[in-house]
């Protein structure tokens, strides 16, 4: 028995905010990033929006990119001393991954993180409060998906969390917030949802329900994400829509060791982050040659080519013209091909490998490794990332 979660309500299109008008509650805490949703007046819409329905509203403000323990812990003090019977959280996936562990906190102050980390071991959740996710950068999709991805700073590790209890009661996609990201981010977050979609799609985990929407992500992705990088409206809107369905297709399907490999590289040296949809737009090309090693994974990576219509008679041609078009995005996006060269070098070699037998076994251990296509051991994750380091070939 397989199962399907989505969330309840998705209202999409431009002035979608709107929906929350509509929401019954009593209090609304409100959790949100940095400054960029105040800037650019959306917060003051969602804020009048729920007043317009009804309810006090709260704010938590300046959860920072890759959310840490601490500010989770922080948040939902804050919600047990407000007491919300909606959380409503707008901004980028960090915001909103946040505030989904910061509801199980709220709801049992007595769990642990570790209890969290264990996959699909969440409490029952909704017992004080329902969730609602606001999107801004179109990419994580974490406003349709059963995961969110914290970051234990003492160690330098980031957990995926995974219990379909965190979907969101009700999504809102509204594209008018996606017209606020930089290229850059723009670039990162558009191939992070390419990577969703493709891992879903090879995934051991992937059904019929899952794979349509897959291959629609993957192929709108590919229309429209470089015009988008560029600055174009329409394709904005439209990566807006490709990134939840690749969303909808993972949180099913769930993913594989492209997402594992950027959870444990992503915090752990000393010269910076690597930023997760750029680290996974790196990884992916080496990790589809890993796994086409695989039949059954090549012709699932096969299916994906013909489904776009790229150049290839066998399975292996197929492969091949596959890792080419994510190459050949990656650079059009100005994403380097390797971690040697992430930002002018800022990952120093010496300490990656001293570091590599620890991140590789991480990796291995990550939740997203279970249901990759291929098998992996740490020795086997040890080689795979150095050639995500130096840019090296595949050949294992």
């Amino acid at each position: 028995m397989a199962r399907f979660t989505l969330p309840r309500d998705l209202y999409h299109g431009k002035g979608s905010l709107d929906a929350l008008k509509n929401l019954a509650g009593n209090r609304a805490m409100v959790v949100v990033g940095g400054g960029s949703m105040k800037k650019f007046g959306f917060l003051d819409t969602v804020v009048s929006n729920l007043q317009e329905a009804g309810m006090d509203v709260e704010l938590f403000e300046g959860v920072e990119p890759d959310p840490s323990v601490d500010t989770v812990m922080k948040g939902a003090q804050a919600m047990r001393e407000f007491e919300p019977d909606w959380i409503v959280s707008i901004g980028g996936g960090s915001p909103i991954d946040a505030a989904k562990a910061m509801w199980a906190f709220y709801e049992y102050p007595d769990t642990t993180f570790a209890d969290l980390c264990i996959p699909f071991n969440f409490p029952e959740l909704r017992t004080k409060a329902k969730f609602c996710a606001i999107p801004s950068t179109s990419g994580t999709a974490t406003e349709v998906t059963a995961f969110s991805v914290i970051t234990d700073y003492g160690k330098g590790i980031k957990y995926p969390l995974a219990d379909f209890n965190i979907t969101p009661d009700v999504a809102i996609v509204d594209p008018d917030l996606a017209e606020t990201m930089p290229k850059k981010l723009t670039a990162h977050t558009g191939m992070d949802a390419m990577t969703h979609a493709i891992e879903a799609y090879v995934s051991t985990l992937n059904s019929d329900y899952t794979d349509p929407l897959a291959l629609h992500a993957i192929k709108m992705i590919g229309e429209y994400l470089p015009d988008s990088y560029n600055g174009c409206s329409d394709s904005r809107a439209k990566m807006h829509n490709a990134q939840c369905l690749a969303g909808m297709a993972f949180s099913n399907a769930l993913l594989g060791i492209v997402h594992s490999m950027a959870h444990k590289t992503g915090a752990a040296y000393s010269g910076g982050h690597i930023v997760h949809g750029c680290a996974n737009a790196m990884y992916l090309p080496k990790v589809i040659k890993y796994n086409a090693m695989d039949d059954t994974a090549a012709a699932r990576y096969a299916d994906i080519s013909r489904f776009l219509n790229l150049d290839g008679a066998t399975n292996s041609e197929l492969v091949d013209s596959l890792v080419a078009h994510i190459e050949s995005m990656n650079k059009a996006l100005s994403i380097p091909s390797c971690i040697k060269d992430y930002e002018g070098g800022i990952i120093d070699e010496a300490e990656f490998l001293e570091k590599l037998p620890e991140v590789a076994e991480l990796a291995v251990g990550d939740a997203c490794t279970g249901s990759n296509p291929r098998a992996i051991t740490p020795e086997a994750m040890e080689k795979l990332l150095k050639c995500c380091y130096y840019g090296t070939e595949v050949d294992f």
